[in-house]
């Protein structure tokens, strides 16, 4: 299938199932923010704060799940699945070792973290009860994303997308349930939040393992090969590090835009926090379409096929515009509204400076749309570093910077322009890395 079906259906089988399962994940974090905004405002800030080290963890998870994708990818397009089978093994052991790191994250250091991202105490100690959850039971979110791209790596992203569907109407129907206190049980607030959470992930994950044992023959583990084959690991980190890295920035990036907004008062940093939750939306489609786009351009690559990889590029190019100028146009005309699910008692601060940042950082949407499936080429054909070059640029090397000046001549509301400023930075840079990446190893595979 990734090697011989037409493109114009290939990449909507393959990508359409995660691009769903993808929003409702975008959904139930925005949910998760809804339902904890409706019970205290504080503990919507304290979420906030607490998020770039959610973002850390997601981005271990993701960045080696990207890897493991990619190199099961490009060993199924050589004809080698008893490889493509220990890239997966030495994949999961990867991933466990990250999932003990944020273990200790959670039990150890929760309450010093909160310390140094804010110095309200109210919000360290809710903050605090929402890390060490989310933290010390980490090992759903890390397992159930390993499971998911292996699944997605043999093109089965049906059972994909039901592995992530599964996780997240858990966490929405366990949300209202254990935050507001039904059925006999306690209300449990922002601690509720992070066990629905929690919960949601380990049901994923046991869902997982299940489907790719009994559905998954080409990646069907065995009780053999469980270590960590240094030769994988090198294949898995190459590209999966770089992606590490690039989602840890945006991380760095939240820390950093939550110290410049919190002068602004705790209202600024909740439109921060707003802000991601609703441009998830928009963006967990693109990045659906981008992951379905990875074993598609990695099986092509790998079987050198150069008239494939192009039409793959080109067609997920026009799906990615489409949805980011969707988009831009929802945030454009209805930011009223997109503010008020996050309100408990009618418009207020939070929609006075929320609707001007959403409709200035949506300016930047389309953009993204060319910039990400560009990089997901460079991920697919094992230049991830390329990728890195690209996330540093746009969210450290110009973001930031333009939103400190910004900030110095014209306040809050200019800030929110450093968005756009760094995505069209960030294209140009993308445009030559391209070019750069097609002449070397694209176009001189032959058809």
């Amino acid at each position: 299938m990734l090697g011989e079906m037409p493109m114009g259906k290939l990449v909507p089988k393959v990508s359409v199932p995660i691009m769903i399962s993808m929003l409702v994940q975008a959904l139930y974090n925005v949910v998760d923010s809804i339902f904890v905004a409706k019970y205290d405002a504080n503990a919507l800030t304290a979420v906030s704060l607490a998020y770039p080290i959610q973002m850390l963890m997601i981005a271990l998870s993701t960045g080696l799940g990207v890897g493991i994708n990619s190199l099961i990818s490009r060993k199924l397009g050589e004809k080698n699945p008893a490889a493509a089978r220990q890239a997966a093994k030495t994949g999961l052991v990867l991933e466990a070792m990250g999932a003990g790191l944020f273990i200790i994250v959670g039990l150890v250091f929760a309450p010093m973290l909160m310390r140094m991202f804010t110095p309200d105490a109210n919000l360290q100690q809710l903050g605090s009860k929402y890390l060490a959850i989310v933290c010390s039971v980490s090992i759903g979110l890390f397992m159930s994303i390993t499971v998911e791209r292996m699944l997605q790596a043999t093109g089965n992203t049906v059972l994909s997308m039901t592995v992530q569907l599964s996780g997240a109407v858990t966490n929405i129907i366990l949300d209202p349930i254990l935050i507001f206190g039904m059925f006999g049980l306690p209300a449990m607030g922002i601690a509720g939040a992070a066990l629905a959470t929690v919960l949601g992930q380990l049901f994923s994950m046991t869902l997982g393992f299940i489907l790719n044992q009994r559905k998954n023959i080409e990646l069907k583990l065995d009780r053999h090969g469980w270590k960590l084959d240094m030769r994988m690991v090198k294949g898995i980190l190459t590209v999966g590090l770089p992606s590490t890295v690039m989602a840890s920035i945006g991380s760095v990036l939240n820390v950093l835009m939550n110290l410049l907004l919190i002068q602004y008062g705790n209202v600024a940093v909740s439109v921060l926090g707003v802000y991601f939750k609703l441009q998830s939306f928009v963006f967990m489609p693109v990045f659906g379409l981008s992951n379905g786009m990875v074993p598609i351009v990695g099986y092509n690559y790998g079987a050198k096929n150069r008239k494939r990889v192009y039409a793959a590029i080109k067609v997920c190019m026009i799906f990615a515009g489409a949805i980011m100028a969707a988009g831009t146009l929802l945030f454009m005309l209805a930011p009223e509204w997109l503010m008020s699910l996050f309100e408990a008692n009618g418009p207020s601060e939070l929609t006075t400076l929320g609707v001007p940042a959403m409709r200035t950082i949506s300016l930047s949407f389309v953009l993204a749309a060319v910039g990400i499936t560009l990089s997901t080429v460079f991920q697919a054909v094992g230049k991830g570093t390329y990728s890195l070059m690209m996330s540093l640029c746009r969210q450290l090397v110009v973001l930031l910077p333009a939103a400190w000046i910004l900030s110095s001549l014209g306040g809050l509301n200019a800030i929110w322009w450093a968005f756009p400023i760094a995505e069209l930075a960030s294209l140009l840079l993308c445009l030559a890395l391209f070019r750069k990446c097609d002449k070397a190893f694209i176009r001189p595979m032959g058809q």
